[in-house]
């Protein structure tokens, strides 16, 4: 049966009917996963377009992004858009529990955040007959084909931005060449982080008068909220001592961070890391790491204090960044040494830090070419590398000043490309302040 919408094919209407009939187990596992977060039952609900929040009145712009780094670039979007929109309201949805909480650290004024409704007819169909938004605007690499079909078939006109698709998914959507044109002329609109991405989505049949030059939303993160008090506290503990911060590390990389360490530690006895993984949940298995290389080690989710020349400071929290950052000007920022892609190098920037990374940083090439260029970057591929890169910036104060100098100019470019980004979609969407 079709959805009503011209262009529906086969296979998307076998794609809604497979859905519907798996939506019950889907929003079961859904849900039971924000359980084990602590999510309220009312909000777990939330995935299967049970809203907890009423509606505002008139215009509402609604942004969905998928994870951490989707919904916080969706953050910073409906900051500069609340501005160019007065009178408009937003919606922010993503679907983990760590991104909701973030999110709601950083919610802009006339923001409200809710939980992804599942790609599902019943679901969906929820979510929208309550929201009703005047427009959507997907993050990234978001292409649920029932979600956007509905959500088009209400009026609403969608956008997509920074649109970031793997090789390995153009593939996958080229091989249904007409299924893919179908979803790509749901949106009014597709801003591309670069040219390759531009060329795979005319691959998947956009149009290219669709298809708009755009700038990684994650260059425009607005600055780490920060605790002052918990800074000030955290700074009369270490007393001065010199400090270095290696955040978002993951599984393969502490042992890494941990090895440059102790190489440290042999000259500057003093000298602290402040170790941050991405996923606090893993304190357990990281503290382990800290103790078996040896180190002394005290953990900020169980409130110990860094003093008495603890080694390693365990920042196991979440939300926090923004303090480890103010602590050193000299950050490794992880997800570079592992096979992930590398993470946000303008939340390090600025702060008005320098950057230290892996080899592996494709989702930000163009973002750590520019700042290896520039000196505000260094890129490692061991223990010994880095070791040797933060040795550099601990020794030569000279050249780490301009190493932030040079993140910082990069990071101050970027407002103006956000405007037009902004002016951008407002036109492509039909938006406007009345």
């Amino acid at each position: 049966m079709s959805d009503g919408l011209p262009g529906a094919t086969p296979l998307l209407r076998i794609y809604r009917g497979a859905t519907r009939g798996l939506a019950p187990i889907a929003g079961f596992l859904a849900m039971r996963k924000l359980a084990r977060h602590g999510v309220s039952p009312t909000r777990q609900r939330e995935r299967m377009g049970h809203a907890s929040l009423p509606r505002p009145d008139g215009t509402l712009v609604w942004l969905h992004g998928a994870s951490v780094g989707e919904s916080l670039s969706a953050v910073t979007l409906v900051s500069r858009m609340a501005a160019a929109l007065p009178d408009a309201e937003f919606l922010i949805t993503s679907g983990t529990a760590t991104s909701a909480k973030l999110v709601e650290q950083r919610l802009p004024s006339r923001t409200r955040h809710q939980f992804a409704a599942l790609d599902a007819p019943g679901p969906v169909r929820r979510f929208l007959k309550h929201w009703r938004p005047t427009a959507a605007i997907f993050v990234e690499s978001e292409l649920w084909p029932v979600t956007l079909r509905d959500t088009r078939k209400t009026g609403a006109k969608l956008a997509l931005v920074n649109a970031r698709l793997s090789t390995k998914s153009v593939e996958s959507w080229s091989k249904y060449p007409e299924t893919a044109r179908s979803v790509m002329d749901l949106f009014s609109v597709l801003l591309t982080q670069n040219s390759e991405m531009a060329t795979h989505l005319r691959k998947m049949g956009a149009a290219p008068d669709r298809i708009r030059p755009g700038s990684n939303l994650k260059a425009f993160s607005a600055p780490l909220p920060i605790d002052g008090a918990a800074l000030a506290q955290i700074r009369q503990q270490l007393a001065e001592r010199p400090v270095w911060v290696a955040s978002s590390t993951h599984r393969g990389e502490e042992e890494v961070v941990l090895q440059a360490h102790r190489h440290l530690l042999n000259p500057r006895p003093d000298l602290c890391l402040v170790l941050a993984p991405r996923h606090p949940e893993r304190g357990d298995e990281v503290s382990r790491l800290v103790h078996d290389a040896g180190l002394s080690m005290s953990r900020r989710s169980h409130n110990e204090s860094s003093e008495h020349g603890v080694q390693v400071y365990l920042a196991d929290t979440l939300g926090e960044l923004g303090i480890w950052y103010a602590l050193s000007p000299i950050v490794f920022l992880g997800g570079s040494l592992q096979p992930i892609g590398g993470h946000n190098p303008f939340e390090v920037a600025r702060a008005n830090a320098a950057v230290i990374s892996g080899p592996g940083v494709q989702n930000f090439a163009e973002t750590f070419d520019a700042l290896k260029v520039s000196g505000g970057a260094i890129e490692v591929s061991d223990a010994p590398s880095l070791a040797a890169a933060v040795d550099r910036w601990l020794t030569d104060a000279s050249s780490l000043e301009q190493a932030r100098a040079a993140c910082s100019t990069l990071a101050a470019r970027q407002d103006s490309a956000l405007d037009g980004v902004v002016e951008t979609l407002c036109r492509a969407l039909e938006l406007n302040d009345g």
